[in-house]
């Protein structure tokens, strides 16, 4: 339990780099007070590096919406979760789930359901490909 609590936590941390990094354009490092935990760090610095390529995925799955015209927040979870369903590092289930609590939680319930239902899809075409 206590490392989905801790896992949970750096996904909301490595978010609020992403925000901050997508709306200021500064490096990662420089936008949080202390030391992030390793996870949230990696994470954030993983994703940031594949922006590019996650806003690609992001809008061929978003049927008719570009990752440009997303909210900031709903673009970067989105990211983390496209990167985590990608990396498996965690179970497909998981990943989307994480994704639609941080929506639900900094956004609103629409994003939630935007989430999941893009997030759904890239899962979907993953299983296809792999199956």
């Amino acid at each position: 339990m206590t490392a989905a609590v801790g896992r949970r936590q750096a996904r909301r941390t490595a978010l609020f780099l992403l925000y901050q990094w997508d709306l200021t354009g500064q490096p990662l490092t420089t936008l949080y007070e202390g030391t992030p935990d390793a996870f949230a760090l990696e994470l954030a610095e993983a994703v940031s590096a594949r922006a590019e390529e996650l806003d690609v995925r992001i809008t061929e799955a978003a049927e008719g919406w570009t990752a440009d015209r997303l909210g900031t927040l709903e673009r970067n979870i989105l990211r983390i979760g496209i990167h985590e369903l990608e990396g498996e590092s965690v179970p497909a289930e998981v990943a989307i789930n994480e994704a639609v609590v941080l929506a639900k939680r900094y956004a609103s319930e629409d994003a939630a359901r935007l989430v999941n239902g893009i997030l759904g899809r890239v899962a979907r075409e993953r299983m296809e490909v792999d199956g």
